[in-house]
Order: structure tokens, then C-alpha cells, then sequence
């Protein structure tokens, strides 16, 4: 079964930097990583999730949310079967819970919708303090 776990959630202070990982596992040759789409979410404390980014099977098309567009930069490296997101100039308002995301059987375009994604991580806490 296909598991997705988050790494480098921390707090950090305004204008720094993290990057967070997303390690799969799981996927078989009828389901692979590569033929797959991947994304990042993330939920304020009692707000909705709401997508981040999100990242093409090949990694040559993504999509980012406009809160996050020049600041944030998702990537995957199929090779690890790892996606991750590069966090720049972090503000307060980037305080949540991030998850990654995967989906199944096959992907095209960039899907964005909550929907179009199978599997899912725990989460990883980034604390953006002023």
C-alpha cells in the first residue's frame, strides 16, 4: 500500500526558509511514482486545507497557489520517489499543517482539486512567528 510521510515542519521566524520532503513508498509497477502527480496542501488552524502547489508526473509542469507564487517551489525527484516543497520569505500567514499528496493509477496536467488525489500524509507543522 502506498504511504506518504512529511518531513521539515519546524518553527521558524518570518522571512526564513525551510523545505519540506514527502517520502513515498508502496507504489507498484501497475501504480508507479513516476506516472503520478504530486502536491502539497496545507490547513491553518481552523481554516480549510487548501492546495499549495502541485506537480506534473514528469515535473515539468506545476501549479501554485497566488499566496505562495515566487516564494514557494515544488520539485520531485523520481528517482527517490520524494517530492518536496522550497519555502522562501515565510510569513505568519504561512502558519499550517502541510500535506503531501499523490495520485493513483496514472496522471495528466496538474490537478489541484482535493479530489484528484489518492493518497495522503499526516502532516507536517510549519509555525511561522513575526
Amino acid at each position: 500500500q502506498v504511504q506518504l510521510v512529511e518531513s521539515g515542519g519546524t518553527s521558524v521566524q518570518a522571512g526564513g526558509s525551510l523545505r519540506l520532503s514527502c517520502a513515498a513508498s508502496g507504489f507498484t509497477y501497475s501504480n508507479t511514482y513516476n506516472m503520478n502527480c504530486m502536491g502539497w496542501f496545507r490547513q491553518p488552524a481552523g481554516k480549510e486545507r487548501e492546495v499549495v502547489a502541485a506537480i506534473s508526473s514528469g515535473g515539468y509542469s506545476t501549479y501554485y497557489a497566488d499566496s505562495v507564487k515566487g516564494r514557494f517551489t515544488i520539485s520531485r525527484d523520481n528517482a527517490k520517489n520524494t517530492h518536496y516543497l522550497s519555502m522562501n520569505s515565510l510569513k505568519p500567514d504561512d502558519t499550517a499543517m502541510y500535506y503531501c499528496a499523490a495520485s493513483a493509477w496514472g496522471c495528466a496536467g496538474v490537478p489541484v482539486r482535493q479530489s484528484s488525489y489518492h493518497y495522503w500524509g499526516q502532516g507536517t507543522q510549519v509555525t511561522v512567528s513575526s
